[in-house]
Formats: structure tokens, sequence, C-alpha cells
């Protein structure tokens, strides 16, 4: 896991699904101090590991994996990572 990792995954358990522009401080409204492509970068990271799911195009939610890890049910080692499933962002 990554610096701005719970903070993301925090934020969408709080607000719904979120893509990275909304997310990032080039956003109508600053939720984290990062730029949309770090924040792209760490959201289709948290979706291969399976901490979020990929609703549309540049469009995340909270797995239920997610919920487990921000409650502490789940511990991050566990987790593999998979590339299968996903909506291309360009």
């Amino acid at each position: 896991m990554k610096q701005h990792d719970d903070p993301i995954l925090e934020y969408i358990r709080d607000k719904g699904a979120l893509s990275p522009l909304a997310l990032s401080r080039e956003g109508i409204v600053v939720r984290l101090d990062i730029g949309k492509q770090h924040a792209s970068d760490r959201c289709r990271e948290l979706w291969r590991y399976g901490l979020l799911i990929q609703v549309d195009r540049g469009l995340y939610r909270l797995s239920d994996a997610g919920e487990a890890y921000l409650d502490e049910d789940l511990d991050a080692v566990e987790l593999e990572r998979s590339d299968e499933g996903a909506i291309d962002e360009d």
C-alpha cells in the first residue's frame, strides 16, 4: 500500500463512486493533494488488488474487500494482483 491509498479508499467509502479527477486537487472540490494521473494510477492499482470495483470508465467504488481492509478485517498482504476485466481509461 502506498501513502495515498488509504485516503483514496476512505473518500470513496464516504462519498460513493468517484473518478480519479474527483479525488484529485484538479477536481471541482479538492479532496486529496494529488494529481489526477497519480489518483488514476492508484485507483487502477487498488482495483487490481480487489479493493475497488471499476463500475465504468474512470469511475470506482469500494469493494467488499476494500470495506474489510478499511475495517481492519483484511490485511493487505493477503491480497493478490489481477489485471483481468479492466475498462480502458484512455
